[in-house]
């Protein structure tokens, strides 16, 4: 039996040798898969499952007055903006994911409507443009912005349908753009279209993959033109080091425009300006949980601004689709960060009720005008159906699934790839037409091992290559084929295993997670293990808040919660050289929960030894200024404490950003 192993690096994944001519078609090292070919297992079936039952298959009846049938995009007079096609972009997903009737029929009317929709001239949706901010409503103003969210519902439509409506619509619609695009641009109506382009030119590089119209690559063109240049913004300006210099939703969907339009012109340089935006927003607004300071417009790195819900959900769409074309694994462990930690602390057990806003350190969630860029009277921490603004009522839905989507695709070099994990399954042919299953049955990112079972639909197997991604964050990582070892690879690279596998192989990758820690705003730390970060475990008094106040705004309740223990502590013994023995972990006894996400079911918890610091109080119902963490002669509670550290995604208050007591 012939074995073959090649490491390919991050850079040279990213930097595919094509030819250097404009418009050059290439191929890139990873494709998306049908819409319903990867089935979530375990715990992250159980979260697309409370999906179903809490908001996403229920918001039509938690949001009636605009998500129910006067929706603009259901031919009514009420809503005709993004809010209907924001729903869709998790709820289409979702119901072939889960392949559920109920739902399928549930999102069946928004695409015949939508597809019934198109004039002769080629334009669709709603006649009228509405944008509620300003409370403006015009007939055919031509809002380009709805119609982008829209087309990518559309285009997952036809990858579990193969409906050729979707092409047809496409085509026609691309060709109305082409013709009114130069005297109505992307921002005739509202700038968001402009700041939003990439997700645009995303469908017509897609639409020409399919079809091979030229015109197509003209109005790609035509259409970056016309979109906001994050590529000259990321490489030669201070945006990121600016507050309030572009709003952070836009931030999360432009931040893939360049290596979008590099697709058809392979320039370096769009690559390298990714690169360095991604360095600069977390050099001056990241955080401990992925995301960063955007409390509307971009706010900087304190770890009490504010970071939205629709931010994560759009910043995890845009990496897994810049990981896509260029195979880059950073964006992997970025993309990782972000759904391991934010994503799943700012929803509700029973997914009903969000968060706008989250806080890397969250002492209180209460009604409460804080030092936000944008406050919504208050309620931007509470958990409830519509605090903050709507928008990301209805733009939450699509994180979870859209990141099943990504746990496998098929390869340029006809194998298949998993570079970001979770309990999954996949059928796809490989190399020969052969058909392969795939059962990857793991509790990561809880621990450490991750199996992949082969069932080949070929009695002599078949010779195809397995792509596994190595995270940066592991020291040595083992591969092992059928239990013996077979390679062991140091981490942030992409390992291609190239062999004849034959029906009832096991591909095993174990990475040892190591307690490790990162500096943050005014030095202050955070622990982190593997792909988690670890927050302050803090008693939680959760109370239903009947709203008298706002009720229509900020819907009929919410709820707030309030510390029941201490948070104000600082860590000692954080040298790097002693971590591991400083830092206990403790791993639950049995079976991982089938929703593991709350303090009750945290299957992991780090003890060590803190201090309380007095001086550190709460200040406009936030954790007050983080103190600097080289500050000598601290006041400090002179005895030792042992705190608990459990994992970010399990908590709702939390201390994750740590000052340290020298």
């Amino acid at each position: 039996m012939r074995f073959q192993i090649l490491l390919l690096s991050a850079l040279l994944l990213s930097t595919i040798t094509v030819a250097a001519q404009t418009n050059a078609p290439a191929t890139n090292p990873y494709q998306e898969l049908p819409l319903g070919t990867i089935k979530p297992h375990g715990w992250l079936r159980e979260m697309l499952v409370r999906q179903k039952t809490g908001s996403t298959g229920n918001l039509e009846q938690l949001y009636p007055a605009v998500m129910g049938k006067r929706n603009g995009w259901l031919g009514g007079d009420g809503d005709q903006w993004e809010r209907g096609p924001y729903w869709l972009d998790g709820l289409l997903p979702l119901a072939y994911i889960l392949n559920d009737k109920e739902l399928i029929a549930k999102v069946k009317p928004w695409i015949e409507w939508s597809i019934a929709s198109q004039r002769a001239d080629g334009y669709f949706g709603p006649s009228k443009d509405y944008e509620p901010e300003n409370g403006l409503q015009r007939d055919n103003a031509q809002d380009w912005w709805p119609k982008m969210v829209m087309l990518k519902v559309l285009k997952q439509y036809y990858s579990a349908t193969g409906d050729k409506r979707i092409i047809k619509l496409m085509t026609n619609y691309f060709r109305y753009q082409l013709k009114e695009l130069p005297n109505k641009p992307l921002d005739n109506w509202t700038f968001w279209a402009r700041y939003r382009g990439g997700d645009n030119l995303m469908l017509v590089y897609w639409l020409h993959g399919i079809t091979k119209d030229g015109f197509l690559l003209e109005l790609g063109d035509l259409i970056h033109k016309q979109t906001f240049d994050y590529t000259k913004a990321f490489a030669n300006s201070p945006m990121l080091s600016t507050k309030a210099s572009i709003h952070c939703v836009n931030l999360a969907q432009g931040f893939k425009e360049p290596i979008i339009y590099y697709q058809h012109h392979r320039e370096q340089k769009y690559l390298d300006a990714t690169q360095k935006g991604l360095d600069d927003l977390i050099k001056f607004n990241g955080m401990a949980h992925g995301l960063y300071g955007g409390d509307e417009a971009l706010h900087g790195n304190n770890p009490t601004q504010g970071s939205e819900l629709c931010s994560a959900v759009e910043m995890m769409f845009s990496l897994e689709s810049m990981l896509e074309i260029t195979g880059n694994i950073r964006f992997a462990d970025q993309l990782e960060k972000i759904t391991f930690n934010a994503l799943p602390a700012q929803a509700s057990d029973d997914f009903v009720t969000h968060q706008y806003f989250q806080q890397a350190n969250q002492v209180l969630a209460t009604r409460k005008t804080r030092n936000f860029e944008v406050n919504h009277h208050g309620t931007d921490l509470c958990y409830g159906v519509l605090t903050g603004f709507p928008c990301c009522t209805s733009n939450m839905h699509q994180g979870w699934p859209k990141f099943v989507q990504n746990l496998f695709y098929a390869t340029a070099d006809k194998g298949i790839a998993a570079l970001v994990y979770s309990p999954a399954e996949v059928s796809l042919n490989v190399s020969g037409n052969v058909p392969v299953t795939v059962v990857e049955e793991t509790e990561y990112p809880f621990n450490e091992t991750v199996r992949f079972k082969m069932q080949i639909g070929s009695k002599s197997g078949v010779e195809f290559p397995f792509h596994l991604r190595i995270p940066a964050w592991c020291k040595k990582a083992t591969i092992k084929i059928n239990g013996e070892a077979f390679s062991e690879e140091v981490g942030n690279k992409v390992v291609k295993v190239a062999r004849r596998w034959k029906n009832g192989d096991v591909l095993e990758l174990v990475l040892p997670m190591h307690i490790y820690k990162n500096n943050w705003y005014e030095n202050s730390v955070s622990i982190e293990r593997g792909p988690l970060v670890y927050g302050l475990k803090i008693g939680e008094d959760k109370q239903l808040v009947k709203n008298e106040k706002d009720p229509q705004e900020y819907g009929p309740d919410y709820f707030e919660i309030k510390p029941t223990t201490p948070w104000n502590y600082g860590l000692t013994n954080v040298r790097n050289d002693k971590l591991a023995e400083n830092f206990k972990v403790e791993k639950s006894n049995g079976q991982l929960a089938e929703y593991p996400w709350n303090q009750e079911n945290a299957p992991i918890k780090i003890t060590t030894n803190a201090r309380r610091i007095p001086s550190w109080q709460v200040y406009n119902e936030m954790a007050g200024p983080v103190p600097f963490s080289t500050i000598f002669q601290f006041e400090t509670e002179k005895h030792m404490e042992e705190i608990t550290l459990i994992p970010y995604g399990c908590t709702q208050l939390r201390i994750s950003q740590f000052p340290v007591i020298r």
